[in-house]
């Protein structure tokens, strides 16, 4: 069947080259037709498990479609040629094409799909290169924020938030669930900006500074219901005990069901700033340091 197929292939990318030849009484390339063998070449090879042959079929199907002035076909076909790459665990070669895809998605003017493509190279380079799968998911965000989906933007920058915070950048983690809480503001998702300012606090207090945590939580009143929230209250909590270097009473927010039933993101926060230190006993606890 193998055999089968690659013979198929082959044939395509022959009657492939014979759309592409000009003479005298053809002077321009046929490049639709020829788009459309080396597309039926790539299909058969890949049915044949022959990915690298795959992939060079849809790159050349991908600039006959480019000599066509076929934005939209020729962008599917690089993003077809980085998942051929991908089945050969070629990922940040993989992730080039998709995202050059993605930029011929925006020429073209479909950004939707422009930011469908984006996102789907961030899930293929998340667990390889965590920097860029955050580049991918930010750019996401703003195609998102461009169009007015607010939603799905905050979702991306939800993602990312996710894997700074994982690194440890927490500087840009920071930068990072702001502008998430902005927007959630912004379609009037209150609950939520609560559960972002909690993530807020934890990255600012593992980053040693009490003062933007403070700050953060002060400026939170501003969202309507924030003060008097159980949100609000837990906070104030943590900051007096983080202050007072209580232990005791910082374990005791920590360990509430409201900080426990967090979503992933906030919990993620909690993991690291709960675990990051010793108290003076010499047992590993809640992160009790000095304010800045």
């Amino acid at each position: 069947m193998a055999a089968q197929k690659i013979n198929e292939g082959l044939e395509h990318l022959a009657k492939a080259e014979k759309y592409l030849k000009t003479g005298f009484l053809k002077w321009k390339p046929d490049y639709d037709s020829a788009a459309s063998e080396y597309g039926k070449a790539a299909v058969a090879f890949k049915n044949a498990k022959q990915f690298e042959q795959a992939k060079d079929a849809c790159l050349r199907e991908a600039v006959a479609h480019e000599n066509n002035r076929a934005l939209f076909h020729a962008a599917k076909a690089y993003e077809q040629a980085g998942m051929m790459l991908k089945e050969m665990q070629k990922l940040p070669e993989a992730v080039q094409l998709i995202e050059k895809a993605s930029m011929m998605y925006l020429e073209n003017g479909t950004p939707d799909t422009a930011a469908m493509a984006l996102e789907r190279a961030g899930k293929l380079i998340e667990n390889v290169d965590p920097e860029k799968a955050v580049q991918l998911y930010q750019q996401t965000a703003n195609v998102f924020e461009n169009e007015e989906r607010l939603r799905q933007a905050v979702e991306l920058l939800g993602k990312a938030s996710r894997l700074l915070v994982r690194g440890r950048r927490f500087d840009e983690a920071a930068l990072s669930i702001q502008k998430e809480k902005t927007i959630y503001k912004e379609i009037e998702n209150y609950p939520t900006c609560y559960k972002k300012t909690i993530a807020q606090v934890l990255v600012h207090l593992h980053r040693n500074d009490y003062v933007a945590a403070e700050r953060c939580v002060r400026e939170s009143y501003s969202i309507p219901g924030f003060n008097g929230s159980e949100d609000c209250a837990a906070l104030e909590q943590l900051l007096e005990g983080y202050d007072q270097q209580d232990q005791d009473q910082v374990s005791e927010v920590c360990n509430s069901p409201l900080f426990k039933y967090m979503d992933n993101d906030e919990i993620f926060c909690l993991l690291i700033f709960t675990s990051s230190s010793t108290t003076q006993k010499g047992t590993t606890s809640h992160c009790i340091s000095p304010k800045v």
